[in-house]
């Protein structure tokens, strides 16, 4: 017998929150390409949110988007002066920290994204962390996934 409420399904799914990936490191716009390639390698992420000068996220910069570069050679040989805002996806596909992971899962699936932006449940500007596909994928492990 129990001896607390019952709780359901719903308030047993992890959040966004409980899964992403805190304190997200963020480029400015101006970021030179050479100096986000860098960062993404050394802290051996795959993409990051992309903000203006006021700290607002305005688009996503990933190493596809690097690799495209690198790939076309016209963009190529602008490399030296190609900045994030060049490149970025925008706008940013983010999602609140306080929504179901499972709502999050069924948005990269309909926008064919690999991570989220994940923003204050108030302040939907500012980035809070990052949701990745693997950040998912381990979230499911040991979980009710049903």
């Amino acid at each position: 017998m129990s001896s607390g409420p019952e709780t359901t399904a719903a308030e047993r799914q992890p959040t966004v929150a409980s899964l992403m990936s805190g304190d997200p490191i963020v480029v400015d716009v101006e970021t030179p390409l050479a100096d986000v390639a860098a960062l993404l390698s050394g802290h051996r992420i795959g993409g990051t949110p992309v903000v203006d000068g006021s700290g607002a996220v305005v688009g996503v910069i990933s190493e596809t988007d690097l690799v495209r570069v690198r790939a076309t050679d016209d963009l190529w040989a602008r490399w030296p002066g190609l900045r994030a805002r060049h490149l970025m996806s925008s706008p940013a596909v983010s999602i609140t920290a306080g929504r179901p992971a499972a709502d999050a899962a069924r948005l990269m699936e309909a926008t064919g994204v690999h991570r989220l932006v994940v923003v204050d449940d108030d302040d939907r500007t500012t980035p809070v962390g990052v949701l990745s596909l693997g950040d998912l994928v381990r979230g499911m492990v040991g979980s009710d996934a049903r």
